[in-house]
This record gives C-alpha cells, sequence and structure tokens, in this order.
C-alpha cells in the first residue's frame, strides 16, 4: 500500500505543476496566437483520435491490470505477459484504424457543411490513433506496475512544454496550419516514445518464454467476457467526445474552439477529485474484496465530502472572476462567449465530484456489469440532450446537455449502488458545504469591484478574501472532521 500512496501523491502534486504550466497556455499563449476556428480543429482532430485509439486499446487497461496476477513469475519474465500485452493494441489498430477510413463517407458528410476544414484533414487522423493508442498502452503497462509518477510527468509536463513550442511556432509564422498538424503528432510521438522507454524498464516482464498455459480453461472464458464488457464499457468514452463533435458538425470549428476554453475552465473543477480518487481507489478496492460494504460507503462518504469540497469553491472562485479571465486573455471578447457554457459545464464537474466514485464501488465488486447499462443510458442522453439542445441555446445548451446527462446518469448509477451495495455518499456535511458556498457567493457582491482600476487585483482581492471565508466557514461549521483537524494542528497549533 506504501507505494501507491507515494505514487498518488507524486502524481497529484505532477497534476498541480501541470495545471500551473496549462492555465497560461490556454488562457494567454492560445487565444492569442490561435483563432477559434483553428484551435477547434486540432481539438477535433485529437478527440477524434482519442475516440478511436480507446476502442483499439481493445480493453488492455482492465483486462491488463486484472489478469496480470495470473502470469506474474520473475524467473520466466511473467510468462511472456509483455508480449500479449501488446498484442492488444496491435490488433486493435489493425481492426480500428480501417473502420476508420471506411467511415470517411458517413463522418465527411455530417462534418461537411458546418466543419469542413476537418474533411481536409480526414486522414491526419490516422497517425494520432496509432500513437495514442500505443502511448495508451505503455501508461496502462507502467500503471499494473504501479508506476504512475512518471508517466503522469510526461502527460502533464512534457506534452504542456512540447504544446508550448508548437502553438508558439504557429504564432510567429513558422509552422501553417498543416505544419501545427504535423507537429501535434511528432509532439505525441516523442511522449510515446519516452513513456514506452520508461515503461519497458520497469518490471520483469519480457517477450520470451511465452506461456499461456499459466491460464485455466476458466479464466481464459471469463477473461475473454471480461474484456468484451470492458471493451463495451469504453463506450463511456464516446460521451466525452460528443459534444464537441455535434457542436463541429451543427454550429462549427469556431464555436468548437469557444467551447473547448470552456471545458478547460471546467475541467480545473475536478482536478482535486482525480487525486482524490486514485488515492482512496486502494481502499475500496480492499473493501470490496472482502465484500465490506460498510467500509465501502464510510469511504464513498468521506471521498464525496472532501471532492464537493474542494470542486465547489473551485467553481465559486473561477466564476466570480470569470470576467476579470477574459479581460485580461488575449481576444477575451471573442472566447467569452463561452461564459455561460464553462459555468453549466462547472455544476456538470461538481457532480462528477460528488458522485464519481461510486463508479469505482461498482467497478471493484461483482456487480461490475452493471457499469454497462449505465454507459448505454450516457450515450442515449447525451445524444438526445445534445440534439435537442445545442439548436435553442448553442453552446451553453451543450454544455447544459452534459449537466443533465450527468445528474441523470449519476443519479441511476447511485441507485444501483443504494439497492445493490447498500453504500451512499450523503451526509448532512455535503448540505453545510452548499449553504457556505451560497453565503460566499452572497458575500462577493459585498466586495467593491475594482475591474476597471485593475483585472488582476480585482481577482486578488476576490479570491483572498471568499478563499480566507471558505476556511473559516468550514471550520465554524465542523464539516470536516480531517479538515478542522489540520487547521488545529497546522494553523491554530493546537496538536504542539
Amino acid at each position: 500500500m506504501g507505494i501507491v500512496i507515494r505514487q498518488s501523491l507524486k502524481s497529484t502534486f505532477v497534476n498541480y505543476i501541470g495545471v500551473a504550466m496549462g492555465i497560461p497556455i490556454v488562457f494567454y499563449i492560445v487565444p492569442k496566437y490561435l483563432e477559434p476556428q483553428v484551435y477547434g480543429l486540432t481539438q477535433v482532430i485529437y478527440q477524434a483520435a482519442v475516440l478511436f485509439a480507446t476502442f483499439a486499446l481493445l480493453g488492455t487497461g482492465g483486462s491488463g491490470m486484472r489478469y496480470f496476477p495470473y502470469f506474474r513469475d520473475e524467473k520466466t519474465g511473467d510468462h511472456g505477459f509483455l508480449y500479449y500485452f501488446m498484442m492488444l493494441p496491435a490488433i486493435g489498430c489493425l481492426i480500428f484504424v480501417p473502420l476508420y477510413i471506411v467511415m470517411k463517407p458517413a463522418i465527411a458528410d455530417y462534418f461537411a457543411t458546418k466543419s469542413p476544414e476537418f474533411v481536409n484533414y480526414y486522414y491526419h487522423v490516422i497517425p494520432f490513433i496509432i500513437i495514442l493508442c500505443f502511448w495508451y498502452w505503455t501508461e496502462n503497462y507502467a500503471n499494473i506496475n504501479m508506476r504512475i509518477a512518471i508517466p503522469k510527468t510526461v502527460r502533464e509536463i512534457l506534452m504542456r512544454l512540447l504544446m508550448l513550442g508548437c502553438y508558439l511556432a504557429y504564432g510567429f509564422g513558422y509552422l501553417d496550419v498543416n505544419g501545427l498538424i504535423f507537429s501535434f503528432a511528432a509532439s505525441y510521438a516523442i511522449c510515446l516514445l519516452a513513456t514506452g522507454s520508461y515503461a519497458l524498464s520497469i518490471g520483469s516482464s519480457s517477450f520470451r518464454h511465452r506461456d499461456l498455459s499459466v491460464l485455466t480453461p476458466e479464466v481464459k472464458r471469463d477473461f475473454l467476457n471480461y474484456t468484451i464488457i470492458v471493451m463495451i464499457g469504453s463506450l463511456v468514452n464516446v460521451v466525452y467526445q460528443l459534444d464537441i463533435f455535434m457542436i463541429s458538425g451543427k454550429k462549427g470549428l469556431y464555436d468548437v474552439g469557444i467551447y473547448s476554453m470552456a471545458i478547460f475552465f471546467a475541467n480545473v473543477v475536478n482536478m482535486p477529485a482525480r487525486s482524490i480518487t486514485a488515492i482512496s481507489a486502494p481502499g475500496v478496492a480492499d473493501a470490496m474484496k472482502r465484500n465490506d460494504t460498510a467500509e465501502a460507503s464510510a469511504l464513498f462518504k468521506q471521498v464525496s465530502l472532501h471532492q464537493l469540497m474542494a470542486g465547489a469553491i473551485t467553481l465559486l472562485i473561477i466564476w466570480i472572476n470569470i470576467d476579470n479571465i477574459y479581460s485580461i486573455m488575449p481576444n477575451g471578447d471573442k472566447y467569452s462567449a463561452g461564459k455561460y457554457a464553462m459555468l453549466l459545464l462547472g455544476f456538470s464537474q461538481v457532480v462528477y465530484c460528488t458522485l464519481n466514485f461510486g463508479g469505482s464501488i461498482i467497478s471493484y465488486s461483482k456487480y461490475y456489469y452493471w457499469t454497462l447499462f449505465v454507459t448505454v443510458l450516457l450515450i442515449f442522453l447525451t445524444i438526445t440532450t445534445n440534439n435537442i439542445f445545442i439548436p435553442i441555446w448553442g453552446l451553453a445548451g451543450a454544455a447544459f446537455a452534459t449537466l443533465l446527462t450527468n445528474v441523470i446518469s449519476y443519479s441511476w448509477q447511485q441507485i444501483i449502488i443504494q439497492f445493490k451495495i447498500h453504500a451512499n455518499p450523503f451526509t448532512w456535511a455535503h448540505l453545510r458545504i452548499l449553504l457556505i458556498i451560497a453565503i460566499l457567493y452572497g458575500l462577493n457582491f459585498l466586495i467593491p469591484s475594482l475591474l476597471e482600476v485593475s483585472p488582476w487585483l480585482d481577482i486578488l482581492v476576490r479570491t483572498v478574501t471568499i478563499g480566507l471565508g471558505y476556511v473559516l466557514l468550514l471550520y465554524g461549521f465542523k464539516v470536516s472532521v480531517q479538515v478542522n483537524g489540520i487547521i488545529d494542528y497546522y494553523i491554530l497549533r493546537k496538536g504542539r
């Protein structure tokens, strides 16, 4: 367990560095040097590649983690596990790359009217699919060996540095759009080589001594069933790209660029949740292995509470400063069209922060197959709600569709957890957090506006005032024993 915690903490630290680097890149470099339609084109190409690369993995992330213990044997190089593990994405690419090519008429027809630029770059997606597929594979292999810090550093830091170089080269005229897309592909290839070199240097697996006899016929059948379920479950990744694709098809790449900026804002809200979930996952996995639903429920409450605590205040601080942020941002008047889309996407991330850990509980339990029902519901709701609300409200409609989908699908997931595992995340402390956020939002209107003096000064005053108020109210309302303990020990020095 020690290595899990150490690696998770290192990963969390890297996440924060990555966000600190990403904020000036996305909020200053991108809007200064890239027109929204160019930025939108890069996002659609990337998301299309992510979609097909996820399918091409053939479920290696989940199945590799689940069945690696059957192969583990340092003397035999894990019975050739590395060879079999690599064959899956190789076969996947041989299936899904041709499928992507065959699907061009249907896909091109959807994008031709509003986003013809993407059709012109249709085949540029293919190298991205292959590179991303094997990059994800190397990350999965590192995760199997419980080494996540270095791959996370490559993804969060090296990748952003390479992207910065691409954006600047384009902004200063060294690259045209073709060159920008080619440099993106080269950047991902560099990250693949970096993570791959590290992943293949750890563990004891080798390509030699291949031996499938270590798997009994029963385990082989279970492997096949589980992998199929994981592959179908990967359809959930479709959900996270559908709004981008549907905006591109219905509105155009200019709107995709603006919406992608709003997504980045909203993703900051769930950043603490990603770290807390990673640290807490081993605990719930152990509890479900022992069928200790009481412990799983208690952990669910703690994780949900602290993720809501972090996510809600993050969204509030972003929202009360949103006008300042757009005023500072180059060409902020263009990107400010996504202001209310950002707010709605932020709300959807708060819902995610509060309830997403339930997905981990299901996946580690004997009821993991129920995730398929949640996935199907997600896809159905996403397509339906986007078709309804994008024509009515544009970008805000797409964001509202995401919020509505999250509320309904996570509520359904919680019903499953409640009846099958008897676990729920809710406590009175959740309501106290919402009350505190409402009080602070009202307090924000009492702070004099300093926007005309300096948006930077206004951001500083509002953030510090609201942040300090949040800490004081959390402590006074006794929302979290852990948080109060930290404040007592490190700030009030009661523990010394």
